[in-house]
């Protein structure tokens, strides 16, 4: 399946916990298989980590804060030109295929 939002991406979380909505953030990675993403900045969950020893290193033992995956339909592209959330379009032009702004016809690629 082909997903609109790609890593390194600015999104806006459209829905969700009211505590992240509205917030803006780089998407870090993209779960295909599920329909979610990880954004930065949003979703942070707390992971209480042991102590591991790998590769002859020692991880210290704490409370690790990470980026959970949200719904890609709770989301919306931020475009690079007019600064706001909006719907993507698909423009194919020579045998390419761009990501086009619906609000002022930018190219995001």
């Amino acid at each position: 399946m082909k997903f609109k939002i790609r890593k390194g991406d600015t999104v806006e979380v459209i829905s969700g916990r009211k505590a992240d909505r509205g917030k803006r953030g780089e998407v870090i990675k993209v779960y295909r298989e599920k329909r979610r993403i990880a954004v930065q900045g949003i979703n942070i969950r707390k992971k209480h980590q042991g102590q591991i020893q790998a590769q002859g290193r020692t991880m210290a033992p704490g409370i690790i804060e990470m980026e959970g995956p949200i719904h890609i339909s709770n989301v919306m592209l931020v475009c690079p030109s007019c600064g706001k959330a909006t719907r993507v379009g698909i423009s194919r032009k020579d045998g390419e295929v761009h990501r086009v702004c619906k609000r002022c016809d930018a190219l995001f690629d």
